[in-house]
């Protein structure tokens, strides 16, 4: 009998792709989170990388820091759940950092591994767009102007 792709042990769901996830006020590493979402039977990585940028709104941005509500890890993890539930993910990462950054820190860093790469791409895409839209982070902004300005979630 020919064996469809189902019954190749490795096409078996991951026990828990949800491998990583963190809010630190540490600087983060993208070879921490590529490391996490490896998996043999992934064909496709897709990794997200938000920086500070110096600029925001036509005025130079000097610093800024992320706060989050308590609930904020917890509220990852909810998102998380809703890409692996979604796409046919081996695997996901997600860290965040809070506290003060400067021009070019690492701010977020997000990856999914899938058996194709369309799938992983559509499913980062959908992991930052959801940390950004719905968990409780805030970026508190500072600009050269001396102006200051606190921006919703993420």
């Amino acid at each position: 009998m020919a064996s469809t792709t189902m019954d190749h042990p490795g096409e078996q769901g991951a026990q828990d792709p949800i491998r990583l996830l963190a809010i630190r006020d540490t600087p983060l590493s993208l070879d921490e989170v590529f490391r996490a979402v490896g998996d043999d039977a992934a064909g496709g990585t897709a990794l997200f990388v938000g920086t500070v940028r110096n600029h925001d709104g036509g005025a130079d941005v000097d610093e800024l820091g992320y706060s989050t509500h308590p609930t904020a890890e917890a509220e990852m993890r909810r998102v998380a759940e809703k890409v692996v539930a979604e796409f046919p993910v081996r695997a996901l990462a997600a860290v965040h950092r809070v506290g003060d950054l400067a021009v070019g820190d690492l701010a977020v860093v997000v990856a999914v591994s899938c058996p194709h790469r369309g799938e992983a791409f559509a499913a980062c895409r959908k992991l930052i767009d959801d940390l950004k839209h719905e968990v409780p982070i805030w970026k508190h902004q500072r600009f050269s102007d001396g102006k200051e300005e606190w921006v919703g979630a993420c």
